[in-house]
């Protein structure tokens, strides 16, 4: 028996690994590969039976795994970030909530014939859509950007209030249903602990990350250490408590100031990635495909609320008033995929629930997974098409993410800004991201090739990805994590003069990708040119002032950066030729060339008096100021003063 157990969980491990794989690949939610493969494996093909398995096991496993959820999930919950992504989006997750969850409630118990409590509970359940689902759809649909950010933040926001939302309603019902349990005080009993013990566990452990008081290599570990324990303890001062306590935990922690929770969310997604994976393949194989048929056209007939109905009319109330277009409103109506926190926690409260003897719970479970293959698959398939024939996808991406917020990646941005191009800095020096932030240019603090930014980091708009930073182990990960993503031509690196060294020997594909700005051009070199005084310019060439003219102007000293034509944004890598005009030219400046600048006053003064002199220097050696025009402006002085003086003599 044991060696069946090692034996399942072995496969089901490796299962999990290439569902995720396979998501990856096919850009499509990792949730639908693991979905299938517990349905296979599970009523399917009978290889795998939960229950059977792990016989008591199970409800502990799925309870610790629900936990672990539901706290990773709180902890992106900040109430700022609420006020932060627009109307649209503040008014999805707390007016569309209950519109949504009025609507599925209503539908549920009409068509399924279920009592009140029980549709409530199930319209909780499927309120949520979550990041996980929606991320991977939005890369492949590639929306407008407002709309991509509207439906990411709706799904980040909405995880755990709906979650929330869902762990209320079963306390009451659990409580309502047991009849030597007086429901008012049972309830505010666990009200009372989820919230008291939430608060002090989340200020206690708040305090610890604050202060230090743990080593770095400890404070992962004891985050999740203290959050399991938490768990724990509220279910043993009152039953089923654990969950809205380390949902309020979560909560605190991820609004306490001076509390950096990133690195506990990149080792906690870690942990969930495994997690998800293992507890969907478990879930998945526990359905019952007869309780699941036995649904009928009334199962149907809600899916079809759901995704015409409720979605809809939530996504046409919430728009009144905002910017968004009908053709906007259309496409958000679409997209409403349910996820894993549905699938997870609907199969945690079946299960107490059918111990209870709650009639209509063992329909739960069927019913939301019928609701998530619904709305997965059907919207995963046709969103594009969709979007496509709405008009709401964008062109080819021409923002840039760029790895690194030195002192010249920022004021790089900040130019890049001034013409209208998206950028975002990343960087996981938080002084670097505070200069930034300080500067208004978008940031994001962390590792961008992290499971946290896979999901968190906003890169709508965004479409190729420049590699400034001086972390030459990291830059490598990066670089292969954006291949993948981005595609290889759309990444850029720099030379950073050890890739002859033996022991730097990097692979040919990444060392191709180093071409950013020139070969010759590295970080250090970067940095100290931007230290001695250099400043980054943005040029208009034209017909009367050319790229030969700046070539003129600025001598071989200036770097050309980057090039903006007819909207779109191209790269400078040293090893393709610039257009001669029309076009918005960003350049780096070094101090020679601006020290030559200074000196522009005295030749046009000089080319005034002896213009036929000066009329041939202007075209070899003579060098702009910080104003490229007043070049032209010299030599149309020298052309009028000779003609002026022509005329004259004639006379």
């Amino acid at each position: 028996m044991v060696d069946k157990i090692t034996a399942m969980l072995g496969l089901v491990g490796v299962l999990s690994l290439l569902c995720q794989w396979i998501g990856w690949k096919t850009r499509l939610p990792a949730i639908l590969p693991l979905l299938i493969c517990g349905l296979l494996i599970g009523p399917g093909l009978g290889i795998l039976n939960p229950d059977q398995i792990f016989g008591e096991l199970l409800f502990p496993i799925i309870s610790l795994g629900v936990a672990i959820i539901l706290f990773e999930g709180a902890l992106t919950l900040n109430f700022k970030e609420i006020k932060n992504h627009g109307r649209m989006v503040t008014n999805l997750v707390s007016i569309g909530t209950v519109i949504t969850w009025g609507c599925i409630a209503s539908a549920t118990h009409f068509l399924l014939e279920f009592e009140w409590s029980m549709a409530i509970l199930f319209g909780a359940l499927v309120v949520v859509t979550g990041p996980t689902v929606i991320v991977p759809m939005l890369r492949s649909i590639k929306p407008k950007t407002e709309l991509a950010s509207i439906l990411r933040w709706e799904g980040i926001i909405i995880d755990p209030i709906g979650a929330l939302l869902a762990v209320l309603v079963f306390e009451y019902i659990s409580f309502s249903s047991d009849p030597t349990v007086h429901i008012l005080s049972a309830l505010g009993t666990t009200l009372v602990i989820g919230l008291g013990l939430g608060l002090s566990s989340g200020y206690y452990v708040g305090h610890l990350l604050r202060n230090n008081l743990l080593p770095h290599y400890l404070k992962n570990a004891a985050v999740i250490t203290i959050m399991l324990g938490v768990f724990v303890s509220a279910n043993l001062l009152q039953e089923e408590s654990g969950l809205l306590t380390v949902t309020v935990m979560g909560i605190l922690l991820a609004n306490m100031r001076g509390v950096g929770v990133s690195d506990i969310l990149e080792f906690k997604e870690t942990l969930t990635v495994l997690v998800i994976s293992v507890l969907f393949i478990l879930l998945a194989a526990r359905v019952d495909s007869q309780a699941l048929l036995s649904l009928g056209w009334q199962g149907i007939a809600l899916l079809l609320v759901v995704m015409f109905i409720a979605r809809p009319l939530s996504v046409w109330c919430c728009g009144i008033g905002t910017s968004l277009t009908k053709q906007d409103k259309w496409f958000l109506s679409w997209m409403a995929p349910r996820g894993i926190v549905a699938a997870a926690v609907s199969s945690l409260f079946a299960i107490k629930l059918e111990k209870l003897g709650v009639e209509g719970s063992e329909l739960i479970v069927p019913l939301v997974f019928l609701i998530i293959i619904g709305t997965v698959v059907i919207q995963s398939l046709t969103a594009a098409p969709w979007a496509k024939f709405l008009r709401v996808t964008k062109g080819k991406s021409q923002g840039l993410l760029i790895f690194g917020a030195s002192r010249f990646s920022r004021e790089l941005a900040t130019v890049l800004i001034s013409n209208n191009v998206r950028v975002l800095l990343a960087d996981n020096n938080w002084d670097n991201i505070r200069l930034a932030r300080m500067e208004n240019i978008p940031v994001y603090y962390g590792n961008p090739a992290s499971g946290h930014a896979l999901n968190f980091l906003d890169m709508t708009g965004i479409g190729r990805l420049l590699v400034l930073s001086p972390y030459t182990q990291l830059n490598p990960l990066v670089t292969f994590h954006y291949q993948d993503l981005l595609g290889k031509e759309k990444v850029y690196g720099l030379h950073n003069g050890d890739e002859k060294k033996p022991r730097h020997q990097l692979s040919e594909t990444y060392q191709q990708r180093l071409c950013l700005f020139s070969e010759t051009v590295s970080y250090a070199k970067l940095a100290s040119l931007i230290s001695q005084g250099a400043v980054i310019k943005s040029t208009n060439l034209t017909d009367n002032f050319n790229f030969t003219d700046f070539r003129s102007c600025y001598g071989d000293s200036a770097l050309p950066l980057v090039y903006i034509q007819n909207k779109k944004v191209f790269i400078y890598t040293g090893l393709e030729s610039i257009p001669s005009s029309s076009i918005q030219l960003i350049s780096l400046l070094p101090v020679a060339a601006q020290e030559l600048a200074k000196q522009l006053p005295e030749k046009l003064k000089l080319a005034l008096q002896k213009p036929r002199e000066q009329e041939s220097l202007t075209d070899q050696n003579l060098n702009s100021d910080k104003n490229p025009n007043n070049y032209q402006k010299i030599k149309t002085l020298i052309k009028n003063t000779i003609s002026h003086k022509d005329n004259t003599k004639k006379t």
